[in-house]
């Protein structure tokens, strides 16, 4: 029945987006639509992403940051969606609680507040007190393990449906990104692992003033409850009387935000993968305040350097630097032509850098520079995914307050201060290198002895690239739609030509004659793209 019901309740945007594309899903132009009507289809998306749960209402969180899967407004629309969940029925935080510790709550705290502070999509807060200090107890929602675990399996199967049906790059995205989000989510339905990225964040941020990080009681952890200070604050995206008093400085917070998210992502490594306005407070001394560690990213260091070295060559408005930099990283497919990337990369970076730009401007930009590249599909590594998510957090802050916001105005002097740390820190360590070699080494030979040992054995096989296998499919598709449509005429001329022998009426046989001639002629002479598959998708995103 689960199954069912998020079939049903997603199959008219997918059918939807296919009739954006083909009009008549077989034949025809795209049907265009205004930007109203797309505004519309994307509030109801967001609507019924959010009433099929926590599952969904996860998912739509990473895909607000998939600029290269989907256009505006949808982007915007489900960058709204938030954990518009009820509360749990009274009694059950508190049933909970004592599943895990065979306490009571009026056993363990001197108080606990019924009525929870947030009811987010996996679990609960309440606001509680504990040996004189002032503490909130995260409780996991009963049964969300297996609701979730249910969620990703119907999702898979959709997926596998529209893999056959529509192999394209947006189809295969979409299942990267769900393969992705189903090992990510495992994190943050254990409790325990978020206390040791809570524990990590607060150790890594302890020398920066302008930052909080909760600490947690560790004592009081399981897998389903979590016990952690209490820290006063303000939504970052509530801030509007407290910027209007002068007690908070827009410019001062954002700075701070960039700056703790490039720490975190470039320098520490490990990277706080769920950034979005319910987890950011901002405390009565202004500083910002980080909550929610259920999904923290380990980057690689390797990934750190060439982040480092991409973000430098921006700086130093090293065009050809950027893009190499974008080639190591996974973004670019190897086969994407440089030159147009070359140009769309130094056009971005022309009025970015320009001062006095304004944020239509560089939109304007942005959305030539994405219609390039929808002709070659960017590939987003995972951690990148969170990453972007961050930035697209930013903006948003920022554009809330400011209309004439400018993002990369404030990132720039953010990303130059921090370009001694980022090429004298932790990265050029030697006995980090040392480290990083003689693991590359190991693994270089452990794969060396397994490739051997399969060649002793006849395992080897070697596998062609899909994008040679989806072209081969595309040419044999071809020629049988040729070969289809010759045997087809040959028939009509043979058929033809037995009726003229049997009635001797010699216009039948002309027509007939002409008939096969003309569909030769089709054969032959129209293009060869019209006999590809009627099904495949055109990238024509955004749709109109």
């Amino acid at each position: 029945m689960r199954a069912l019901t998020v079939f049903v309740r997603l199959l008219p945007f997918v059918l939807a987006f296919i009739w954006d594309r083909r009009r008549f899903f077989l034949v025809g132009r795209p049907r265009r639509r205004d930007e109203e009507r797309h505004r519309r289809r994307a509030e109801r998306l967001t609507r019924t992403l959010a009433e099929l749960g926590p599952t969904f209402i996860k998912l739509a969180q990473v895909f607000a940051a998939r600029a290269d899967i989907l256009p505006e407004p949808y982007l915007s629309a489900i960058g709204t969606l938030t954990d518009r969940v009820p509360p749990l029925p009274p009694g059950v935080a508190e049933r909970v609680v004592r599943e895990e510790f065979g306490r009571d709550v009026d056993e363990m705290f001197a108080r606990f507040d019924s009525t929870p502070l947030a009811a987010a999509s996996l679990g609960q807060v309440h606001r509680a007190s504990l040996g004189g200090r002032e503490v909130v107890v995260k409780v996991l929602r009963p049964g969300v393990e297996e609701l979730v675990g249910r969620d990703l399996d119907v999702s898979f199967r959709i997926l596998f449906v529209l893999n056959l049906l529509f192999p394209n790059h947006h189809t295969r995205a979409i299942t990267a990104i769900v393969s992705e989000f189903s090992k990510r989510i495992h994190d943050e339905l254990d409790f325990r692992e978020e206390a040791r990225n809570a524990a990590t964040l607060r150790r890594n941020f302890q020398a920066e003033p302008r930052v909080v990080v909760p600490e947690v009681v560790s004592e009081l952890v399981t897998r389903r409850v979590l016990v952690l200070e209490y820290v006063e604050g303000t939504r970052i995206d509530r801030l509007q009387e407290r910027i209007a008093s002068g007690d908070v400085v827009i410019d001062r917070l954002i700075e701070t935000v960039v700056d703790a998210y490039i720490r975190m992502m470039l320098e520490d490594g490990v990277f706080h993968a769920d950034p979005h306005a319910g987890n950011l407070l901002v405390d009565p001394q202004g500083r910002l305040v980080l909550l929610d560690f259920g999904m923290v990213l380990q980057v690689e260091r390797e990934t750190r350097r060439r982040l480092v070295d991409t973000v430098l060559a921006a700086i130093r408005q090293d065009v050809d630097g950027v893009i190499n930099g974008f080639y190591e990283l996974g973004i670019l497919d190897p086969d994407v032509d440089r030159g147009t990337v070359r140009d769309a990369a130094r056009s971005l970076m022309a009025i970015s850098f320009r001062d006095g730009a304004s944020p239509r401007q560089i939109q304007q930009v942005v959305e030539r520079v994405l219609e390039t590249f929808y002709q070659w599909p960017l590939m987003l590594p995972s951690n990148l995914v969170y990453f972007g998510r961050a930035a697209v957090l930013v903006e948003g802050i920022g554009l809330r307050y400011d209309p004439d916001f400018n993002a990369l105005a404030v990132a720039r002097p953010v990303l130059a201060r921090a370009a001694a740390r980022l090429t004298q820190g932790a990265l050029d360590d030697p006995r980090a290198r040392v480290t990083d070699w003689t693991l590359e080494a190991l693994a270089t030979v452990r794969t060396l002895r397994d490739l051997l040992r399969r060649v002793e054995r006849d395992e080897l096989r070697v596998r062609r690239h899909p994008r040679d296998t989806l072209e081969m499919q595309r040419f044999l598709a071809q020629q049988v739609r040729r070969a289809l449509l010759a045997l087809f005429a040959f028939t009509i001329a043979l058929i033809t030509s037995v009726v003229y022998l049997a009635t001797r009426r010699l216009e039948l046989l002309v027509v007939g004659l002409l008939i096969a001639f003309g569909m030769f002629l089709v054969i032959f002479l129209l293009p060869a793209h019209l006999f590809q598959n009627p099904l495949s998708f055109r990238r024509r995103w955004p749709p109109r």
